[in-house]
């Protein structure tokens, strides 16, 4: 009995406190959000993420090209990019192709350029 009174009554909070629910649901979107923000917070990677969504996928050869910076500099900024999950990577070769692994970062560029505040 004591097992189903405990049960009944965290049905009864969880349903009384489904703002909460959507609260916490809030908060994690927004962590997600600060994590994502903060791994492409720099202005190299931004300019990659915009290259790459006008690719479908570019090599490291042809980003330091158009974005005219160190080879190394790129390679740690797009390492780091892959490792939080912006970026795939394929290799082909000796060639190491880069494409994004989610779209909807994209929206973020989107939301840059037609922010008045710049």
């Amino acid at each position: 009995m004591k097992i189903f009174f405990i049960h009944e009554y965290m049905f009864i909070y969880l349903h009384k406190n489904s703002k909460a629910m959507n609260q916490i649901l809030n908060q994690e979107q927004m962590e997600h959000a600060a994590y994502s923000l903060k791994a492409i917070s720099q202005g190299t990677r931004l300019c990659v993420i915009s290259l790459l969504a006008e690719t479908d996928e570019m090599n490291v050869s042809q980003l330091v090209e158009q974005l005219q910076c160190e080879q190394s500099l790129l390679s740690h900024h797009l390492t780091d990019m892959r490792a939080k999950g912006i970026l795939n990577c394929r290799r082909d070769g000796k060639n190491c192709y880069y494409s994004l692994k989610n779209k909807q970062i994209v929206q973020i560029i989107d939301c840059i350029r037609t922010c008045q505040c710049i």
